[in-house]
């Protein structure tokens, strides 16, 4: 089965998996999105991006999709697998000049079809409680809130390393949204057994 969403161009954009020469765009892409988050994280968070080590595992591993136009990458979902039930949605970022297009929304549900299709329970999550494209963009996705004292060891584990980076905890929360069967309409699935690495900064 293939490993992209190649077919699926609307709008002129497409989500695949990433490729190595998507790597290099990347970071640039998590940077600028960051700024969107001013005032809610401190700035050793906003300006440090996920590793080149990390990123280039996770596209050797089939666990990082990008949103393209044409051949260059503007966003990127990046999984990671912290617990045998459940897939972890470490790093959703869109480039803000491409922004209010949908592909949040697609990144993330390939996210999530890709975990439904690999036998996972459920995709999670960790983000703010009130940014309005944090929290409430992730409820309308069918994510919901685990309360505190539900958390497994590995979320518990997330948590502790935010506070540890300096964000305020109390303003951030974790989400599940439970598998589905079925695939969400345009999405092709790949398939993949390995596992991940942990992720810091969360979605």
């Amino acid at each position: 089965m293939s490993g992209s969403t190649e077919g699926d161009q609307r709008h002129g954009y497409r989500i695949a998996l990433a490729r190595p020469q998507d790597l290099a765009l990347l970071p640039h892409v998590e940077l600028a999105a960051a700024r969107l988050l001013d005032g809610h994280a401190p700035e050793s968070v906003l300006n440090e991006p996920t590793s080149d080590a990390d990123f280039l595992e996770a596209q050797r591993r089939g666990h990082l999709w990008v949103a393209l136009t044409g051949d260059v990458a503007v966003g990127f979902a990046h999984v990671t697998l912290l617990e045998s039930v459940a897939a972890h949605l470490n790093e959703l970022d869109v480039h803000p000049s491409h922004g209010r297009r949908g592909l949040g929304t697609r990144l993330v549900m390939q996210a999530c079809d890709w975990a439904a299709a690999n036998g996972y329970e459920s995709v999670t999550l960790s983000t703010f409680r009130e940014v309005a494209w944090n929290m409430p963009f992730y409820a309308r996705l069918g994510f919901t809130v685990i309360s505190a004292d539900a958390l497994s060891p590995a979320l518990r584990s997330i948590v502790a390393h935010e506070g540890r980076q300096g964000l305020d905890t109390d303003r951030r929360v974790v989400m599940r949204r439970l598998c589905r069967p079925e695939r969400s309409e345009g999405i092709v699935l790949e398939r993949s057994v390995s596992e991940g690495t942990l992720g810091v900064r969360g979605a």
